[in-house]
C-alpha cells in the first residue's frame, strides 16, 4: 500500500504501481501522481481512464497536472490519469479479455485482469482517500452534456456535487461491480463525472471538468486565495432521467443540441427512411433538459437517441 506519509508537507511524488505485463514481457505501471499540501486537510481522489477509450476525464487530469494545478494548501491529491492502460492502448473500453473494469470492483488479487486492476485501486489506493471524482463520457457515438452523478439521498455526496457545481447533477444509484459502490461500501464517497463521448476530445468537457475540480478543492478549504470562477452554465439539479428511444429503423435528424431546455412536446428529431417516403417525430414527453445525445445518423429500432433529464430540484 502506498505509505502518504513518506511523503513530505508541500512535496510532490509520482508513484508508478506495477500492474502487470503485456504478452511481449513488457512491463504495465500505472501512474499515480501525489501532492501533499503543507497543512493538514483532506485527501482527494482524482481517476478517469476507467474505460480505456473515454479520453475526456484522461486530458482534464492531464491538464491540471500540465500547468501544476493541483498542489494543494491544505490536504493531499492522488490524481491517477489512467487507471486502464489496456483499454487505452487498444482504443476500448474494456480490457483484452473484454472484461469491463467498472463492473469489476471490489476485485481480487487473483482472477480476471478487470478484477486484479480493480484490487490494486481498492487496496493501495482507497483505503487514503476521503473523496473523490471518477472521470467518464458516454460511450460510442453517445455524447453527454457536463454532468456529475450521485446519490441525493447521501448528504455528503449533494455537498461535494454542489461545491463541483457542474451544469447538471444527476440523482444517479450505485450500480453493482462499479468503482463508486466499492468506493461507497468503505464509506468513501466517490461522484461520477461524464462529458463528451468516447475516442473523442471535448472542449467543453475538458474545461468544465478542469473548472469543477479547481471549485471543489477550494470549497472543502484545499486551496486558498480567489475562488475560480463561476460555472459557465449554472448548475441545474435534475432528479429523473430517461433515454428517448428510436421507433423504426433509418437516418436520425436532431432538432435540438444536447444543454438544450426543452418543453413538452416539443419535437426534438425525425427519423427518415434513405427515400422520402417516412418522416418519424420524436417528441419531448416532458419539459426538460437534453443531457445526452447519439451522434449516429443511422440508427436501429431500439438505439437510443436523447438522454432527457426533468424533474428540476432545488437544493
Amino acid at each position: 500500500m502506498i505509505d502518504l506519509d513518506d511523503i513530505l508537507p508541500g512535496q510532490f511524488k509520482r508513484i508508478d504501481i506495477e500492474i502487470e505485463r503485456l504478452p511481449s514481457h513488457t512491463l504495465i505501471d500505472m501512474p499515480v501522481f501525489i501532492y501533499k499540501g503543507k497543512a493538514a486537510g483532506p485527501t482527494l481522489l482524482l481517476t478517469a481512464g476507467i474505460h480505456g477509450d473515454e479520453i475526456n476525464g484522461i486530458a482534464i487530469l492531464r491538464r491540471l497536472i500540465a500547468e501544476e494545478r493541483l498542489q494543494p494548501d491544505a490536504g493531499t491529491v492522488i490524481a491517477i490519469p489512467l487507471v486502464n492502460i489496456y483499454g487505452f492502448l487498444q482504443g476500448s473500453r474494456t480490457l483484452p479479455d473484454g472484461k469491463d473494469l467498472n463492473r469489476s470492483f471490489p476485485g481480487a488479487p487473483t482472477g480476471s485482469l478487470a478484477r486484479r486492476i480493480a484490487h490494486v485501486l481498492m487496496n493501495e489506493i482507497v483505503p487514503h482517500i476521503d473523496f473523490g471524482v471518477d472521470f467518464h463520457t458516454g460511450g460510442k457515438a453517445l455524447s453527454n452534456f457536463p454532468q456529475l452523478r450521485c446519490v441525493f439521498k447521501e448528504t455528503q455526496n449533494v455537498a461535494l456535487a454542489k461545491a463541483f457545481a457542474p451544469p447538471f447533477i444527476l440523482n444517479s444509484g450505485l450500480i453493482e461491480g462499479s468503482f463508486r459502490k466499492a468506493a461507497a461500501k468503505l464509506g468513501k464517497p466517490v461522484l461520477v463525472y461524464e462529458g463528451g463521448e468516447s475516442s473523442r476530445i471535448d472542449k467543453l468537457s475538458v474545461e468544465e471538468g478542469i473548472a469543477g475540480v479547481m471549485r471543489l478543492m477550494h470549497r472543502m478549504g484545499m486551496i486558498t486565495g480567489d475562488p475560480p470562477p463561476p460555472a459557465v452554465y449554472p448548475t441545474k439539479v435534475l432528479q429523473k432521467t430517461s433515454w428517448l428511444r428510436a421507433r423504426t429503423a433509418g437516418i436520425f435528424h436532431s432538432l435540438v443540441e444536447y444543454g438544450d431546455y426543452v418543453k413538452k412536446g416539443q419535437r426534438l428529431a425525425e427519423i427518415t427512411d434513405p427515400y422520402g417516403s417516412v418522416r418519424i417525430l420524436v417528441k419531448a414527453p416532458h419539459e426538460g433538459y437534453i443531457i445526452g445525445l447519439n451522434n449516429n445518423p443511422v440508427v436501429n429500432a431500439g438505439d437510443a437517441l436523447i438522454h432527457l433529464g426533468y424533474d428540476l430540484l432545488l437544493l
